[in-house]
């Protein structure tokens, strides 16, 4: 079964772009669905992540946030069981 990754952002931030593009070479070799939030629409949210985002969190597990390394969080899948496709 796909799981969701999902990634907490908000417009124009450069970070955020960067963990989105991440995220999108990671589905190359590993099955996942990406589902970006945006912060900014929900007040909740930007109050638990505001300086933090972006923010990669899979199974309710945060597993990086900031500056995403791509191994580290192909490690994390690795270790979340996610599905390796490649």
């Amino acid at each position: 079964m796909k799981k969701t990754v999902k990634l907490y952002s908000r417009p124009r931030c450069h970070l955020c772009e960067n963990a989105r593009e991440t995220l999108e070479e990671l589905q190359q070799n590993w099955n996942f669905t990406i589902d970006e939030i945006n912060i900014d629409l929900d007040d909740e949210l930007v109050e638990k992540y505001g300086i933090m985002i972006p923010v990669i969190e899979l199974d309710g597990e945060e597993l990086q946030y900031g500056i995403i390394n791509k191994k580290f969080i192909s490690e994390a899948f690795s270790r979340k069981k996610l599905e390796f496709i490649g």
